[in-house]
């Protein structure tokens, strides 16, 4: 009898061991952002949430219920304002979120005014750039919120980024996948066709190189300001990379098959941010 206790003890331990060790475990990644210096923060549809990551270690930033139409209960993006605050695209409220701090309320800004928000950026003067897949606009939020304002009609509009010249990179899902939009809102294509097979993200480099994320091909795609593209990193450990964001010189990756975030150097090394929780 007091070996079966034994035992039975041993096997509770090492279940709450590892209930814990799966709470703090990403779910499902989709998006990334970071500062050159400082956390990485990770939107999780199936938190749902955001978590923050710094050396190594995995933390909840927010975490949402699963009740739906409560905020960030269907999180789709992330990014940081001009202020290092966090702001969260959720398609559950149809609306975009300023948090002040780590499990704050956070701050509805656009009175449930955008669709499905896949991405969001800031531009030099503050405003929120937000891309909408679900009305196919890319809409303009003033700093401190209000009311959308349209910035430019793009068909099935998903990842964004701005250049040192403030134009806007989008990726769309439709006949032409990689747009420019220029700050008084023209549009004009990158990349004629579709060379990706699934593209999801796009950041810019100082350069003016463009790189996209493509789920299926499970790579990274440089693009250049002409046009042409060429698959940069692919394969393992990458399963379905979507999220991408720059931190310094390196690019975050989020991948929610592969349930973390990886960073790649300019010499195509990759690191997994959370190698040392698994």
């Amino acid at each position: 009898m007091q070996i079966f206790v034994q035992t039975c003890s041993v096997l509770l331990l090492l279940l709450a061991s590892t209930s814990a060790t799966r709470a703090a475990e990403m779910l499902y990644p989709v998006s990334v952002v970071a500062a050159e210096k400082g956390p990485v923060y990770v939107a999780d549809r199936k938190l749902p949430g955001i978590w923050s990551v710094q050396d190594g270690k995995l933390s909840p930033f927010f975490k949402g219920s699963k009740v739906f139409r409560t905020p960030l209960n269907a999180v789709r993006c992330v990014t940081l304002d001009d202020q290092g605050r966090v702001i969260a695209g959720d398609s559950a409220t149809r609306e975009v979120y300023r948090f002040e701090k780590a499990g704050a309320k956070p701050t509805p800004l656009t009175n449930g005014g955008i669709g499905i928000p896949m991405d969001v950026v800031v531009t030099k003067a503050g405003d929120l750039l937000v891309s909408d897949l679900e009305l196919h606009r890319i809409w303009k939020v003033p700093a401190a919120g209000g009311k959308p304002t349209l910035f430019a009609e793009v068909s099935a509009p998903r990842g964004l980024a701005l250049d040192q010249a403030q134009n806007l990179w989008v990726v769309s899902g439709t006949a032409d996948q990689l747009l420019k939009v220029t700050p008084d809102g023209k549009v004009s294509v990158v990349v004629k066709g579709r060379p990706f097979n699934f593209p999801h993200d796009v950041v810019v480099l100082d350069d003016g190189t463009a790189v996209v994320s493509d789920g299926y091909e499970k790579a990274l795609w440089k693009v250049t300001p002409d046009g042409k593209t060429e698959k940069w990193v692919s394969g393992k450990p990458f399963i379905n990379p979507v999220g991408i964001a720059l931190q310094g010189k390196n690019i975050l990756v989020a991948d929610p098959h592969a349930k973390t975030v990886f960073s790649v150097d300019a010499e195509k090394k990759v690191t997994d941010l959370l190698s040392s929780e698994k």
